[in-house]
């Protein structure tokens, strides 16, 4: 009897996925744990695992759709055997009630161990088919990367892959030499996008990170009471500090967000009633400390988690945030990685914004938003001085937090930036 391959849920918040591409075409055999397609989640690109071995007999919906988790979008079963009645229902066109026929590939069975996720996971373009590996080879290339090639004229076969299985991502394609825009091959639309009248605007269709960032934020910022304290730290010492490091360690240069990645983690090591979750009918103390860290991806935003990060030197912690930056930008992390935070850090003075609030990530109680560290003048010994000075403002859950227990946190934080052997004690 066919068995239904079915959306599976790929990540803990996923509700719906998108189907980038079909790695198995109809007709071709099927074992039990092959790659079926690639999937876009609302954090990343996984891959849909065969659950069943034998034929795939029937693709129930294209590359390109989107498709509720648990809704069916292939067919597996054995050459020539019926598939009548195994269309389904659901998003792409089989949505409805009643009995379905034959087995089902359903999310019961524990999903594989995450797949390593591919890259990045915008829609090629339709220029990206220009750049294409020569007749009968198949590149292995993220949509991204080869949007960027087609822009570029960047020949991808003469680019070495660092991405998973030797796969081209955008990294690659930093140094490689361009020839200038790629030619769009006749009959296909340059834009990728859909038109509105005359060209007076675009319409870009939401992605399923951006889809979750906007659920997100209707979740937090509608029913989180939320209030804000801002504290100014003196970096002049930790200024010092951090050059004096950068001579003395291989790797990652240590960043200033490392350095208060790991302040926040021994900060909140003495305030338990930070590093909290809002549970509607409890509130979660947690006696470890998982700092979440913002990192811009193309599409939207992403919070990769430091765990244990109280436990960890300032090189393990730069060694660790630089590897999850990097993967969270080519869409590579497991749900692991970016689940779980405590509390979240999120860091705009690498674009020179001087303060900002940010938004908090919930269930979490709290987020640390970080300014950029700017020489000012200020009043010192009865004199005027010039300080390098940072702003930092905590948005918090008041369910959670009060007033006097941010303060505390913020002020304990600020002796330990301001005293770098603070660290380290």
């Amino acid at each position: 009897m066919p068995t239904k391959v079915v959306m599976e849920a790929l990540s803990p918040t996923m509700e719906e996925g998108r189907l980038v591409e079909w790695k198995k075409q109809e007709g071709e055999p099927v074992a039990v744990g092959d790659v079926l397609a690639e999937v876009e989640t609302d954090k990343a690109v996984m891959e849909l695992v065969a659950r069943a071995g034998g034929t795939l007999l029937k693709h129930i919906v294209e590359a390109g759709a989107t498709v509720p988790v648990s809704e069916p979008v292939a067919v597996i079963g054995e050459p020539g055997e019926s598939i009548e009645g195994q269309r389904g229902t659901g998003a792409a066109g089989q949505r409805g009630g009643g009995q379905r026929d034959g087995k089902e590939q359903t999310t019961s069975t524990p999903p594989a161990p995450p797949a390593k996720a591919a890259a990045e996971s915008r829609p090629a373009t339709a220029a990206a088919t220009t750049a294409l590996p020569q007749a009968g080879v198949r590149l292995k290339a993220s949509p991204l990367a080869r949007r960027i090639a087609a822009e570029r004229g960047i020949e991808l076969g003469s680019v070495q892959g660092t991405g998973p299985e030797g796969r081209v991502v955008a990294r690659d394609l930093e140094q490689a030499p361009s020839r200038g825009p790629a030619p769009v091959t006749a009959g296909v639309p340059t834009a990728p996008l859909p038109r509105g009248p005359a060209d007076r605007y675009t319409d870009v269709p939401l992605t399923q990170i951006r889809k979750t960032i906007a659920r997100r934020l209707v979740q937090s910022i509608g029913p989180i009471p939320t209030f804000y304290l801002t504290s100014e730290v003196d970096m002049e010492r930790m200024w010092g500090a951090r050059e004096a490091l950068a001579g003395q360690q291989p790797g990652p240069k240590v960043s200033f967000n490392d350095i208060i990645i790991k302040a926040v983690a021994m900060a909140l090591r003495q305030h338990p009633a930070c590093n909290a979750w809002w549970q509607d009918d409890h509130i979660r103390y947690w006696n470890e400390v998982h700092v979440s860290m913002a990192v811009a991806v193309e599409e939207g935003l992403i919070t990769p988690v430091i765990r244990h990060a109280d436990q960890k030197t300032l090189r393990e912690i730069a060694a660790e945030s630089h590897d999850l930056a990097a993967r969270a930008r080519e869409r590579r992390l497991k749900p692991e990685e970016y689940t779980g935070g405590t509390f979240s850090v999120s860091n705009l003075g690498m674009l020179d914004i001087e303060e900002f609030t940010a938004v908090i990530n919930p269930p979490e109680a709290g987020i640390l938003a970080i300014g950029r560290i700017a020489e000012k003048p200020v009043a010192q010994e009865g004199g005027i001085a010039v300080r390098r000075r940072m702003r930092l403002t905590m948005s918090c859950d008041h369910r959670v937090i009060d007033g006097a227990t941010g303060a505390q946190f913020l002020k304990t934080l600020k002796g330990m930036l301001e005293n770098p052997l603070a660290l380290v004690w």
